[in-house]
Parts: structure tokens; sequence; C-alpha cells
């Protein structure tokens, strides 16, 4: 859990005031109370150990005691993703969390099932899966955007890794550039932290979105294996494929 600080410089025996829905959290489900230590940890002032200076059903405080982690940034992707359906999106957002990505970016395709999403909803779970995985920082999860908006706001200094079912099958006559090399398949060749990876809806994108998405320079075209994966499993195995590539360069 990440103190609820103001932004001010902090130190040992600073205190920190808890939200009421920690201590709700730590009296009721965790079952702590006065003087039992904690680890408290946000993007702006890394990991501390603190200690439970006070604890009522929704009020308490904290009292930092040692840092244990500095500030770091995360060194992964942006994640764009075509909605899909609400269970299946809130494990993406979950997976995603724990897997590095910077930020999310929800995206109405044409085959895009569910168009509404809750963003409350969506930053508790990014929360939630922060805590989990003991990450600094919480990902953005932006409002979603159609996919040829999305497309047209790209920094083009970043690669779009864009994930294609049956990309052996693809013609690229008219874009000989865009023909994978086999070696670099699902390799993320060349990817840096900030740039992009794409995934489509249940059912895939369209023959004109592919053909959009593949006539911008900064989108490479990869394929996650021989599989049709579902979805969400096309996200997870994408975001796991970046994040070796990451942490191997």
């Amino acid at each position: 859990m990440a103190p609820d600080q103001a932004a001010q410089s902090v130190g040992p025996e600073t205190t920190c005031p808890m939200s009421p829905e920690q201590a709700r959290y730590l009296g009721t489900v965790m079952r702590r109370s006065e003087g039992d230590e904690v680890r408290l940890f946000n993007a702006r002032d890394g990991e501390w150990l603190a200690r439970i200076a006070g604890l009522r059903r929704d009020r308490g405080t904290f009292i930092l005691q040692t840092r244990l982690r500095t500030p770091e940034q995360e060194a992964g992707p942006v994640l764009a993703f075509a909605l899909l359906k609400r269970d299946a999106t809130d494990l993406v957002i979950r997976m995603g969390t724990e897997l590095g990505v910077s930020r999310f970016i929800p995206l109405i395709t044409e085959r895009t099932v569910g168009q509404r999403v809750n963003g409350a909803r969506l930053d508790s779970i990014a929360t939630e899966a922060a805590e989990q995985c003991e990450r600094l920082s919480v990902p953005v999860v932006a409002e979603p955007a159609r996919f040829m908006d999305f497309l047209g706001a790209w920094n083009p200094e970043n690669t779009l890794f864009t994930a294609v079912e049956r990309l052996g099958e693809r013609e690229f006559s008219e874009q000989p550039d865009k023909k994978p090399d086999e070696k670099q398949i699902g390799t993320f060749a060349g990817a840096r932290p900030g740039d992009g990876i794409l995934t489509g809806p249940e059912g895939g994108f369209s023959t004109a979105e592919l053909d959009a998405a593949l006539a911008r320079p900064f989108v490479t075209p990869i394929t996650l294996g021989n599989r049709v994966l579902r979805a969400e499993t096309a996200v997870a195995a994408a975001l796991a494929l970046f994040d070796a590539r990451i942490r191997n360069a």
C-alpha cells in the first residue's frame, strides 16, 4: 500500500495518515494493530518500513522508519488493447500491472464487444495489483479511444508492436518493408521502454484496421506463435516477451 502523503519530503519518523480504505483493510482483513510493522511504497518516495502508530475503524497513522527501496522508473510498455468483456478487461488490467505496463489505452475497434468502462473500477484494480506485486508505481488507465484516433495520436518516435494473427499468411506485396524476418518474430527486436504493444479484440482486428495500422511507419507487426490465442492470453504473452526483451537487452 502507498502512503497517502501530500507532495513533501519524507524521512524517518515522518507521520503519514491512512486512508479510510487502508484503515479498514488493515484492521478488519489483515487483523493488524498499533505497533505492527508494514511496508509502504509509492512512485515518489520509494518503499519504507513503517510502524502503525494508531488504528481505528476508518482512520489511522503510520510512522516511517527505514527506506527499503529508492524510487525507480518502470521500464514497461504502453499497452493499447481492444476493450473486452468486463471480466476479461479486469484481467488485462491486473496482469498488465503485474507485468510492468506503464500506461493502458483501452480501444474501441470495429469488433469491440463492450464500449463502456468504469474508470474508477479499473484504477482500483490497477492499484490493488500494484500493491500485490509490490510495484512502486500505479499505471495510468486512459479513457477509451477509437482505434483510428489512437493511431493518429501515437508518438511516431516510439515503436508500436502490433500482434497480428496468422502473420506468416498475410500478404505484404504492397508493404515489403513490413514483412517480418522469421528470426525476429515475437522477439520485440529493438524494443525500448516507452514503446507500445497493440492487441486486438475477440475475433481480431478487421482487414481495414490492420491495413491502416501497418501503413504507419512506426508499426512493427509481430506474431505470438502459431496458435490463435484468446485476447487476454495474447496480452499476457506479449507483455511477458516484451519484459524479457527489456530485461535482457
